[in-house]
């Protein structure tokens, strides 16, 4: 239930002022978040008022969305508002007419209290309240190999328990490296299915022509080299879990096929006109937000609903700094490195250097960064991808607009251009091709960045 715990400034203050995130303050107290309203001035419903019970709100037409607005200019899943320790930030979900924020468009940006929020012919008001809603955490600092004593870590903790008690489709959302593929499994290993298979398909890393007879298996000669039957994944796993890592890259032609596995729980071999019942649990993840990919017709809303029975957010590394010293210690005794080999990489002042850096890869990029250190047995200084602050783009109105234009665009771009190279392992032909770009004007892109494929 939500809590007031002290008279908290008003509404009009600066967001700076503000303190929309608040660590438990004794033993035992849960953290909380500031709550918030967001009520509707023009358009349909106009007067209506939402009034938060966490730290988020989706904003959309879509009925999966926090709250629901009904009107032609608004997208299915049309922006987010999120309350963290630095204060509310929008970001918008690639919606088609954009979100505008006291005038001026954003990608994403920060509210204070009485902003005015345009999502094409309707008019939104965000407010704080006076009082907070308390965050459910998990008691736990870990989940199966996955750690953290943070607020944001012990947020997805808690749902991640949820998820290992009930047998219901599970989406992870998250960056590269941020741990899906750990969490995917500690859920299997807490669930009742802990003893059945557990098997794994990227949906990112095998050709298109190839997925569906991974998925869904194939009869003796429905294709060219099918010299038997052969059971897919989800015959393969009966009993038990299949994770379908990086699910936003699923062919739109196999979608509806995967909507049938999760609504009728049967599945169809290539070259076979039976359908087969499976019981199986699933578990897919995605570094894109589907929402957007919604939103851009990439993705069916009709499966993502299916799949987004309980969406969990994995936060990024630069989110949750307070976790470096314990991600250190289990990374360096996972690499069974020496005592006598490790005193610099434990000093204040190394994590002083890990919690200040940006981090695009994540845990996966720490563990790289601490196997270089262990090479040279020495602290080494963080390359120039790491060692740039990990903040998150703010627009400031008081600049002119073609400069803030070209900064969202430049932080587009270089967050991009590292997640395509991180798809194709630094493959410049192969990220060409999946950007739809010459491959020399790729290279220039990365140039221009500073970016080494």
């Amino acid at each position: 239930m939500p809590e007031q715990d002290r008279e908290l400034p008003s509404e009009s203050e600066p967001l700076h002022q503000t303190l929309p995130y608040e660590h438990a303050r004794r033993p035992g107290d849960l953290p909380t978040v500031r709550r918030f309203r967001i009520t509707v001035l023009e358009g349909p419903g106009a007067g209506t008022i939402w009034e938060s019970a966490s730290d988020v709100c989706s904003i959309g037409s879509h009925p999966l969305n926090h709250f629901t607005l009904d009107d032609s200019t608004v997208s299915r899943f049309h922006c987010e508002v999120r309350i963290g320790p630095r204060g509310s930030l929008v970001k918008d979900l690639n919606s088609t007419n954009g979100v505008i924020v006291d005038g001026v468009q954003v990608v994403e940006g920060y509210l204070r209290g009485g902003s005015l929020l345009r999502l094409g012919r309707v008019v939104l008001r965000f407010d704080f309240s006076a009082e907070t809603n308390r965050l459910q955490i998990s008691e736990q600092t870990h989940f199966g190999s996955l750690v953290g004593t943070s607020v944001a870590m012990r947020e997805c903790f808690a749902l991640l328990e949820r998820a290992a008690a009930r047998d219901v489709t599970v989406l992870l959302e998250g960056e590269t490296g941020t741990g899906k593929s750990q969490a995917a499994q500690a859920i299997h290993q807490a669930s009742a299915r802990r003893d059945k298979p557990f098997l794994v398909v990227d949906c990112g890393a095998i050709p298109p022509n190839l997925l569906e007879s991974e998925l869904f298996g194939h009869e003796k000669g429905s294709f060219t080299g099918a010299m038997a039957r052969r059971e897919g994944a989800f015959e393969e796993a009966q009993g038990g879990t299949v994770f379908l890592d990086e699910i936003g890259e699923l062919p739109t032609e196999l979608q509806p096929k995967l909507l049938r596995v999760l609504e009728a729980r049967e599945i169809r071999r290539v070259g076979s006109n039976t359908y087969v019942p499976v019981d199986i649990r699933l578990i897919a993840a995605t570094h894109r937000d589907l929402r957007a990919e919604v939103n851009t017709g990439g993705f069916r809303s009709d499966l993502f609903f299916r799949l987004a029975v309980l969406r969990i957010p994995l936060p990024a590394l630069r989110q949750r700094p307070e976790d470096l010293p314990l991600l250190v210690e289990k990374l360096l005794a996972s690499m069974k490195a020496a005592p006598e080999h490790t005193g610099a990489l434990r000093t204040p002042e190394f994590f002083g250097r890990l919690q200040h850096a940006a981090w695009p890869g994540n845990v996966r990029e720490l563990r790289n960064y601490l196997e270089r250190c262990l090479v040279f047995e020495d602290a080494l200084a963080l390359s120039e991808e790491e060692a740039k602050p990990g903040a998150t783009f703010e627009v400031d109105p008081t600049q002119p607009y073609a400069e803030q234009r070209r900064r969202v665009g430049d932080d587009f771009e270089r967050r991009y251009l590292r997640a395509l190279l991180e798809k194709h392992q630094g493959k410049v032909a192969q990220a060409a091709t999946t950007a739809g770009v010459d491959r020399v004007h790729l290279y220039r892109l990365l140039r221009r960045h500073g970016i080494k494929p």
